[in-house]
């Protein structure tokens, strides 16, 4: 147990047998009454935020995080198989713990996983990944960026928007985070 002067940004507690992740903390002194610490929680599991407010000196439960890195295999089915960088241990991830993350992956990929009592909690991928466009319309002469967009499959499945000059088998940069069309890579 661990009391609020511990509360950091990117600690881990454990409130209510789930995990919440500190957003935001502020230690509050009022002129008038006690000492309190603000604190904006994020869930680790579903991502929720709520506001929280402990009274200072009260005991938090800290958990240990542990992110580490892993390499990308394969998908088995329901889950999906990483290889730890430093001692290429295997990982089997489940599908849900996975999420989004899942739409990027590729093979031999560098991610990473944060662990707890050695239980992935999820999947952290680069802010961006380059895939290539594997279907999408043909554009015609003339298209520009500015007139519009058009889906496109990539290799992983997942279906983005881009430009309509964008022809099948450009490479494409894309965000991790809102699955967007950041570009062309060469």
């Amino acid at each position: 147990m661990a009391s609020t002067a511990d509360i950091r940004n990117g600690v881990v507690l454990s409130i209510d047998g789930q995990l919440w992740s500190v957003v935001e903390f502020q230690h509050v002194k009022p002129g008038k009454g006690g000492a309190f610490v603000r604190t904006k929680l994020k869930n680790v599991l579903t991502g929720k935020v709520v506001d929280r407010t402990f009274n200072a000196g009260a005991k938090v439960e800290i958990e240990n995080v542990d992110r580490r890195d892993f390499t990308y295999l394969y998908n088995d089915g329901d889950s999906f198989v990483f290889m730890d960088v430093d001692n290429y241990d295997q990982l089997s991830v489940g599908a849900a713990t996975v999420g989004d993350a899942a739409n990027f992956l590729l093979e031999n990929q560098q991610v990473q996983i944060a662990l707890n009592n050695d239980n992935p909690l999820y999947v952290e991928m680069p802010a961006s990944v380059v895939l290539e466009i594997t279907y999408t319309e043909p554009g015609l002469q003339g298209d520009r960026s500015s007139a519009g967009t058009k889906p496109a499959t990539v290799e992983t499945g997942y279906e983005i928007q881009v430009p309509l000059f964008v022809e099948q088998g450009t490479k494409v940069k894309v965000d991790t985070r809102t699955g967007d069309y950041l570009g062309r890579v060469n």
